[in-house]
Parts: structure tokens; C-alpha cells; sequence
């Protein structure tokens, strides 16, 4: 039986519905009625979820242009999570909460945006005597029915990113973590469509020693973020 762990509510969310969208960064929505703009921190193509007449939830923000962030979009079951800025305060609240079970409950957040290689990766995690770094990728593409994957278009960065993470790892432990924050997924694989290169660096980092993890999680109607399995099966052969 699937038990799921409600984790925190997303309070002050505006309902609104996808109009177009402008550019990688920016959506038009329909909020009552009327036209404004969305900032979407998600740079994937998102084809499943950012279409016309999509009920979305977006949060209001103070920019000078950009009057919402796109947090959610309706999915089967809930909401799919696309905003990577929440996926990134999940896993914070994961960790700091020891919900993670391959990570000791010690592991605290030690830098965010830690530098290597001429790359960016999310965390540096102190973890008693050991720095571990953790990569996220959203994994908001549903494939073949019941699977989270990524990536849904060719992701240059991301390559780069697992390549210098499979070069460091003599130094560091590092993991990259996939958030498959969509409604009823049973595990996660890659895309080669939306990537053909990207089996062959998860191949390779794999062997040097990355680490690969999935998280499931997803929005509910009633805007709870809620666990489904901070141990989502992997399948990166497939």
C-alpha cells in the first residue's frame, strides 16, 4: 500500500491557466480574466504541462516585469511541481527533516551554488567528515505511462554538469538527484529522444562512481506537497 507523507502546505498559490508561452523564461497566463506574465524558472520544453488552457498555480512576486512565478500545472491525480525553486526547497525540507534514507541524518546544507570545474552544482552537503555535492534535475516529463524522466530537450549544461561530477569524485561523493515531482510514477528512466547523448554520460559518470537518486513527489488539490517515495526506483539503461 502507498503511504504518503504530507510534508508542507503552499499557501497564497493564484489559480490561473496557460495562455502561450513567450520564451524559456517567461509565460503568459490568464489570471481572471485577464492577460500577465509569468516567470517559469524551468528551463525544459515542458510540452505535457505548459500548454493552452492548462490550469496552472502560480505565486505573485514583485519584479519589475514579471508580476507571477509558475509554480504547478495540472496533472492526473494533482499537480505536477515544474517551478525549480520549490523542487529545491523540497529537498531542503527533506533533508533537514532526515527523510532521505541514503543520506546520513547528519548531512546539513554547507553551500549552495558550490563551484567546480567551471560548473554550478546545487549543494555542497557537509555530512560529518565528508563533503558530498547533490546535482537536481526535475524529471517533469511523463513517459511510457508511469515513468518520471529527463531530459525532455538536448541539455548541454546538464551533460557538463554530470561529466565534472564524474571527475571529482575522488574528492567528493557526488549524487545528482532527480526530482519526478508529477503524480503517479512508479520510477524514473532517462530520455534519450530528448537527449540521444545523455545514456552515455549517466553511463559513464555512473561507472566512475556518481551516485543516481529519485525523489517522487507531487502537489495536491488542496496545495499540500506531499512524499510518494524519497527512494524512487532508477532505471538507467532503459
Amino acid at each position: 500500500m502507498l503511504i504518503l507523507i504530507r510534508l508542507f502546505e503552499l499557501k497564497g498559490l493564484i489559480r490561473c491557466s496557460i495562455v502561450s508561452r513567450l520564451n524559456r523564461f517567461v509565460v503568459v497566463i490568464d489570471v481572471g480574466g485577464g492577460l500577465s506574465l509569468a516567470h517559469l524558472t524551468n528551463t525544459g520544453r515542458l510540452v505535457d504541462h505548459v500548454t493552452p488552457g492548462r490550469e496552472c498555480l502560480c505565486t505573485a512576486i514583485d519584479g519589475p516585469k514579471l508580476r507571477y512565478r509558475l509554480i504547478a500545472v495540472e496533472d492526473i491525480g494533482g499537480y505536477a511541481v515544474v517551478d525549480t525553486v520549490t523542487q529545491s526547497k523540497v529537498f531542503e525540507y527533506l533533508l533537514n527533516n532526515n527523510y532521505i534514507p541514503w543520506l546520513p541524518p547528519s548531512c546539513e546544507v554547507y553551500k549552495r551554488n558550490f563551484r567546480l570545474g567551471g560548473e554550478i552544482i546545487d549543494y555542497a552537503l557537509k555530512c560529518v567528515e565528508d563533503i558530498r555535492l547533490v546535482e537536481l534535475k526535475s524529471a517533469v516529463l511523463r513517459v511510457d505511462g508511469s515513468y518520471a524522466s529527463y531530459p525532455d530537450c538536448p541539455t548541454v549544461r546538464g551533460r557538463k554538469q554530470i561529466s565534472v561530477l564524474a571527475n571529482h569524485v575522488e574528492n567528493y561523493k557526488p549524487i545528482v538527484v532527480f526530482i519526478a515531482s508529477i503524480p503517479n510514477v512508479t520510477a524514473f528512466k532517462p530520455y534519450r529522444v530528448g537527449d540521444p547523448e545523455i545514456i552515455d554520460v549517466l553511463k559513464y559518470s555512473s561507472e566512475r562512481g556518481v551516485e543516481f537518486r529519485a525523489i517522487s513527489l507531487y502537489l495536491t488539490d488542496d496545495w499540500w506537497v506531499v512524499l510518494v517515495n524519497a527512494d524512487l526506483p532508477i532505471k538507467l539503461n532503459h
